[in-house]
């Protein structure tokens, strides 16, 4: 099942929480939830994503929010791993292509290091190797969880998405629970959920517009 915005928000799917005491969306019922999820091998995590939910943990961590990350893999998952998490949350180093793009924008500090620590708990998405055959039924069900105007598609545009669907899912080793169950469409990207535990909102992407729906949903 998909959360549906409106609805109670799911339960995030964590194997394991590598930094802070573990929790949970039914855990945090009364103040306003932000679940900053992202990837250790995604540059515009740590640039810009992750960076804005530590301005909004810093600001209002007092007023009634909880804030969390998640690091999820939906590609990369020889980098996107959980060790490599383990070592992100508790020496700051990072790799890859996050490694290379701080590193050319000058954000690193000692060459390899984050110049920022995460204060929030962090978690890692369960991750679940993919082991069944491919279906026609599965590729769909993709399609209408990440794509909802495709059946304004042209045949011949639908068969070009369908095809694409096809060759990723077929690359795919593994499914990250929450950031399949939440639909959402890569990293960075942000859950919004109100006091009640009911899922207001998702967004992917940081657009700096982030505090706005937060200052709104605390006022609730």
């Amino acid at each position: 099942m998909v959360a549906k915005i409106g609805t109670k928000a799911p339960n995030l799917e964590v194997s394991s929480w590598v930094h802070g005491k573990p929790t949970n969306i039914d855990e945090e019922k009364g103040n306003v939830i932000l679940v900053e999820v992202f990837q250790v091998n995604c540059p515009g995590c740590f640039l810009y994503g992750i960076p804005e939910a530590i301005n909004i943990y810093k600001k209002y961590n007092d007023k009634g929010i909880t804030v969390l990350g998640l690091a999820t893999a939906f590609e990369d998952f020889d980098k996107n791993t959980l060790e490599n998490l383990q070592k992100l949350v508790t020496t700051g180093e990072v790799i890859g292509e996050t490694y290379r793009t701080l590193a050319q924008y000058g954000q690193l500090k000692d060459g390899n290091k984050l110049p920022y620590e995460m204060p929030f708990q962090v978690g890692m998405d369960l991750l679940k190797k993919e082991s069944s055959q491919l279906t026609d039924g599965k590729i769909m069900d993709f399609i209408e969880a990440n794509v909802p105007d495709f059946r304004s598609y042209t045949e011949k545009d639908l068969k070009m998405l369908v095809e694409r669907v096809e060759q990723y899912l077929r690359s795919k080793e593994y499914s990250a629970k929450t950031f399949e169950e939440y639909a959402l469409r890569g990293t960075p990207s942000s859950i919004l959920i109100d006091r009640k535990g009911v899922l207001r909102s998702t967004f992917f992407g940081s657009n700096g517009f982030l505090e706005g729906p937060v200052e709104e949903l605390l006022k609730e």
